[in-house]
């Protein structure tokens, strides 16, 4: 049984019911669950006011919370759109119970400073972009709190900040590059010329995303990582992108295909496609997707696997 919160910001003054996300139907079997955690939820609100963990927003009184349902839970820091945190719990065992922390979306202007940080001093070090990891923080304390085992944030762009995020953190606080990287390695791979090292592709329009989250992790456990080159990123990954936002997916997913091609001739086993808008571009059983690592799976097969290795789901 999943369960889905959707806001720790929005928390609710009293829970009456809970309603099952199937069919639309009342779940009473939830509603007594609800009832029964009703004093920790309370715990945990006096303990964030204690704490001085603010909410940006004041709780309504109009939306219903539900918390874990047990210490294998998994918590989710939801990214800068809806859609990672909801494929994210979509690839979760319908075992494994979770809970969803997250803002609403951010405007076009702050997702500009997220998607493409500038300066030498690092994004860390803006203002703007400082106050953002605070607020993160305060989602994965908050998540901490509830009881979850472990913490994952399925936004490949959020995870430029991992460790600032997660600092001080007391549970495993699951990182896209590590997991990526870990099951690259188990999956024992052959290189694709003889003599040479095993290459791995790494799709992305953002260079500091690619260095900072997949380059170093990639590399620890052996693989040489292949980029496309600036005119490739120039005349095919970014217009590819555009074309998204055009909804014009059928121009999308032919240059898409064209920015693989590229980096399969330069002899990679895998592609990491570091890039949530080119999810689903491809059919899962298309042969150039099934060179593809995307690294949402990864996470949420590290994210099951952790709670099941506790014994409870």
């Amino acid at each position: 049984m999943s369960i889905c919160f959707r806001s720790l910001n929005y928390l609710p003054s009293s829970i009456n019911s809970c309603l099952s996300q199937s069919k639309g139907k009342k779940n009473h079997a939830l509603g007594k669950l609800a009832a029964s955690i009703t004093p920790q939820i309370e715990e945990l609100v006096t303990l964030s006011e204690n704490n001085k963990i603010p909410f940006p927003n004041s709780p309504s009184t109009n939306r219903n919370f539900i918390g874990p349902l047990s210490n294998s839970s998994i918590g989710i820091i939801g990214g800068l759109f809806s859609d990672p945190s909801l494929n994210f719990s979509k690839k979760l065992d319908s075992n494994s119970p979770f809970v969803v922390c997250k803002d609403p979306p951010l405007r076009n202007d702050e997702l500009s400073s997220f998607a493409f940080p500038s300066g030498k001093t690092g994004p860390a070090h803006n203002s703007h972009q400082s106050s953002i990891v605070e607020n993160l923080r305060r989602k994965r304390v908050f998540l901490e709190k509830s009881g979850v085992c472990c913490i994952a944030m399925p936004c490949q762009v959020l995870h430029l900040w991992h460790d600032e995020i997660n600092e001080g953190c007391s549970v495993p606080f699951l990182h896209m590059g590590e997991c990526v990287a870990k099951e690259l390695k188990e999956a024992k791979l052959r290189p694709i010329e003889a003599g040479s090292p095993l290459r791995i592709g790494v799709l992305a329009i953002n260079p500091t995303l690619v260095a900072k989250v997949y380059r170093e992790k990639l590399e620890q456990e052996g693989f040489e990582v292949i980029m496309p080159d600036k005119a490739t990123v120039e005349h095919i990954v970014i217009p590819a992108i555009e074309a998204i936002s055009r909804k014009d997916f059928e121009g999308a997913r032919n240059l898409f295909r064209i920015a693989l091609q590229v980096l399969l001739v330069k002899a990679v086993n895998k592609i990491v496609v570091a890039s949530d808008e080119f999810r689903g571009l491809l059919p899962p059983d298309d042969p150039l997707w099934r060179r593809c690592v995307d690294p949402v799976d990864s996470l949420a097969r590290s994210a099951v696997e952790y709670a099941r290795d506790l014994g409870h789901p």
